[in-house]
């Protein structure tokens, strides 16, 4: 089956509210929107995920901090930004992750950019790196050889999020800038699967 029947078979379905609580203007998708404000939305401040993970960006085209979607509700900005250093109160764009596979997740951590020196392989989630043995607060370059993960600035899953996936840049990213727009540091402390 491919991506393109598994859309139409409801695999990815997310509702988002203008308002906060569910309220206001609503509409439902089951694929990528670019821009919420080209369909009369000025910002999306509450969502329902059916099905599927998907990934919410502060700016349109997939632009800005990064915000991990998973299957429940979300009906107030703090509820996709969690415990995140940087909050907005909206999102403007958002995508499903369709490499997620929550059993078959693979990533490689290196010590260097360009996939140099030292390198963990992981297939499980880690709150704490410094924990499970990486000496370093920081994550130069990382290869997703399976799934999809999200990598969090802080120990217990906390800060900036960075989605990564395998059907992006091949999975690659050769340094921090790739983890995201908005990336400013290559500081990396816990990373998790998506969940599928």
């Amino acid at each position: 089956m491919n991506t393109q029947q598994m859309e139409q078979m409801g695999q990815f379905k997310v509702t988002v509210w203008e308002e906060e609580n569910f309220q206001g203007k609503r509409c439902e998708f089951m694929l990528e929107c670019q821009n919420i404000m080209e369909r009369g939305f000025n910002k999306i401040r509450s969502i329902k995920v059916e099905n599927g993970p998907w990934v919410g960006y502060e700016y349109p085209e997939f632009q800005g901090q990064q915000f991990i979607l998973e299957k429940g509700d979300y009906p107030r900005y703090e509820a996709w930004s969690g415990n995140s250093s940087y909050r907005t109160e909206h999102m403007l764009s958002f995508r499903p992750i369709k490499c997620a596979n929550h059993s078959d997740s693979k990533v490689t951590m290196y010590e260097c950019e360009d996939f140099q020196g030292r390198k963990f392989e992981m297939c499980d989630d880690y709150p704490s790196l410094q924990a499970m043995g990486w000496c370093s607060k920081e994550v130069p370059s990382i290869k997703v050889n399976s799934g999809a993960w999200v990598a969090y600035q802080f120990p217990g899953y906390r800060g900036y999020q960075y989605i990564l996936e395998r059907d992006r840049h091949q999975g690659e990213y050769r340094n921090y800038n790739e983890y995201s727009t908005q990336a400013h540091t290559n500081q990396v402390q816990s990373i998790r699967r998506i969940q599928h």
